[in-house]
């Protein structure tokens, strides 16, 4: 039986026919991966094609759109390059214990839903411009590092957990999943490749192609990469080579954190629950009480962190990540951010009034470029002292030196990727989007609309709970929205 593409060729007036045929030996160019990869990416431009019919669009105008120059040689010539890691990078590797990654998901929400025909040419055309991401974790002798592996990076429905551990022990496996699900596209990426900014990028670029294919038309923006361009060296830059010398490993604490109560899942996140949050109203609540929208956001977090907590003392403390771009720009797409520690002790948190002011200090000193820069330096230094152990008995002491980094040193993470933007033309299919760290709390604001997103570790739901109620005493009603609690 002819396939659905064969019936649509057949339907072709002669010339177009032959016009198609040119198109397909042109693509074979371009491409020089195993037989079944190959197959794979010339079905991926038929199913774009049946798509484009299916719209009446004419087979010039869909050819134009598909140009096979847009895969550039990167499926052309074998893989080379390999990477080491960035001095942030190289801990996560050594640190996954008992089935857990350090993995985050960035997602767009479209006004209409997701043609994935569409989404996969243009993660087809976009992978070439990111080389460090078309990549596998392998092994060295003192180091993992990051091997180009070249072949077709695959979009997939929507299934199972977000955030969930990928599967980098298996040969040529990536770390990173591009993911839809009727109008959302998420990407999840494995710390070791990049950090919020950097994985921010590649989502609007991958997003900006995505919507070219399907008509529209837009003016080059910040923090969206041209597909066609050559990839800069200084894109996959390990930008911790900047850091002065440090004498001492100063802005790393080991001091446990108090927990919230309740049952660890099995199952991580169990829940993901989204606050969305009037991103005018939210910063004028901010500015009311002399504090930052992060800072007022913080405050929250304490007092509900501290409802869902049996510990009557101690302290708790929530880890801030810090985009180094800020102090030393950087166009690097790969990780270079730290982060600082904000603490309270348990028995001073009552309401927003009694902590913000103490929130907001902290996070001026903590953030200052000063200390900062001495963080940087530090995580270079410690870098250094495991540079020569072979990664055999590296992990021992890599997770010893970075214990800072365990579960048990915070009681929360706040990252905030802040305010995204995109061109208009691009913006006015967008409908939101969020941001989702496993266990944590993640925030972005496009357009009007903040999110705060809540990747929950237990059943208890005395944190949500509080903050909502938190939420609505200062005049902000969430419309919340997220999953039912996942099995486990």
């Amino acid at each position: 039986m002819e396939s659905p593409f064969g019936l649509y060729r057949q339907s072709l007036p002669e010339p177009e026919q032959n016009k198609l045929t040119l198109f397909f030996e042109d693509m074979k160019h371009h491409i020089n991966l195993g037989g079944q990869e190959t197959q794979k990416i010339r079905a991926d431009f038929e199913n774009a094609l049946l798509y484009y019919s299916s719209l009446g669009l004419s087979l010039n105008d869909a050819l134009n759109r598909l140009s096979v120059s847009n895969l550039g040689g990167f499926y052309a010539r074998p893989p080379m390059l390999w990477y080491k890691l960035d001095d942030a990078a190289k801990i996560f590797p050594l640190s996954m214990r008992h089935g857990q990654m350090a993995v985050f998901r960035q997602s767009i929400y479209l006004k209409e839903n997701i043609v994935p025909e569409i989404l996969q040419m243009a993660l087809n055309f976009t992978i070439k411009r990111f080389p460090s991401f078309a990549t596998t974790v392998k092994k060295g002798f003192f180091w993992h590092y990051l091997d180009a592996s070249k072949r077709r990076y695959a979009v997939e429905p929507e299934s199972g957990i977000p955030c969930r551990p990928l599967p980098i022990s298996r040969s040529a496996s990536q770390s990173f999943r591009v993911v839809y699900y009727n109008n959302r596209v998420s990407v999840e990426y494995f710390h070791i490749l990049t950090d919020g900014t950097g994985g921010m990028i590649f989502l609007k670029t991958l997003i900006a192609k995505y919507l070219h294919l399907l008509g529209t038309e837009w003016s080059q923006a910040e923090g969206i990469l041209n597909i066609n361009d050559i990839p800069a060296k200084n894109e996959t830059a390990n930008e911790f080579l900047r850091a002065e010398k440090a004498e001492n490993l100063s802005g790393y604490t080991y001091q446990p954190a108090l927990q919230m109560s309740g049952k660890i899942s099995k199952v991580q996140p169990c829940r993901i629950l989204h606050f969305k949050l009037d991103a005018s109203l939210l910063k004028n609540v901010a500015r009311s009480k002399n504090a930052t929208v992060t800072a007022y956001i913080l405050a929250l977090l304490f007092i509900a962190g501290k409802s869902a907590t049996d510990e009557p003392e101690g302290e708790m403390s929530i880890q801030v990540p810090v985009n180094m771009r800020k102090f030393y720009p950087s166009d690097t797409v790969r990780n270079f951010s730290l982060y600082c520690s904000i603490r309270l002790p348990v028995d001073i948190i009552s309401d927003t009034e009694s902590v913000i002011g103490n929130i907001s200090q902290q996070l001026k000193q903590e953030t200052s470029p000063q200390n900062m820069s001495r963080m940087m330096a530090s995580t270079k230094r410690m870098g250094d002292l495991l540079r020569f152990i072979p990664l055999s008995v590296k992990a021992p002491a890599a997770r010893f030196i970075f214990g800072f980094l365990g579960d048990k040193a915070f009681s929360n993470t706040l990252s905030n990727l802040g305010v995204v933007t995109m061109p208009p033309q691009m913006a006015q299919h967008i409908d939101s989007m969020d941001f989702i760290l496993a266990g944590s709390c993640g925030m972005v604001t496009f357009g009007n609309t903040t999110t705060l997103s809540v990747a929950k570790r237990t059943a208890d739901p005395s944190f949500e709970e509080k903050l909502y109620d938190l939420f609505l005493a200062d005049g902000i009603t969430p419309a919340v929205e997220g999953s039912e609690e996942y099995d486990g």
